[in-house]
């Protein structure tokens, strides 16, 4: 599973030009789902996500977490961080899991860290979407679950 980690001051998603989330202080999560994960996958990447240290304290040093100072998330699905550009000019996608299981752990995803965080807001699987964001920093992280196991 790979994710992009954005701290952001805030961030929505809007569909067909309409609000349909969003969030203020925290971090935009877009997450790819790969063939072949599963849930420890998705429950690594959301235990870093809430734990980086990516917010700055008193003296301003990235040394606080999303759950330090009760930040907010929103995850969108994004099949396109699997993408493969190696091989001529369009991107190829054979690495994204198929849609069923993809949705499930987007889901799941979306569960474990619905009780975990202040506000949580989602994009809407499978649809096209305009996000917008406030990067702070810019702070962008990125996580992949196969690094770590």
């Amino acid at each position: 599973m790979r994710a992009v980690i954005q701290r952001v001051d805030r961030a929505c998603v809007r569909i067909k030009s309409q609000l349909f989330s969003s969030i203020d202080q925290g971090v935009l999560v877009l997450l790819g789902v790969e063939k072949d994960d599963d849930e420890k996958d998705a429950d690594y990447v959301l235990e870093k996500t809430i734990n980086l240290r990516v917010f700055e304290d008193e003296q301003g040093k990235m040394n606080l977490s999303l759950l330090d100072i009760g930040g907010q998330m929103l995850v969108v699905s994004q099949f396109t961080l699997l993408s493969d550009c190696i091989k001529g000019r369009r991107p190829s996608f054979g690495r994204a899991e198929e849609l069923v299981k993809a949705n499930h752990l987007y889901e799941y995803f979306v569960q474990q860290a619905a009780p975990k965080v202040k506000k949580l807001a989602t994009g809407k699987f499978q649809e096209m979407m305009q996000i917008e964001l406030t990067n702070n920093g810019p702070v962008t992280i990125l996580l992949d679950s196969r690094k770590a196991f």
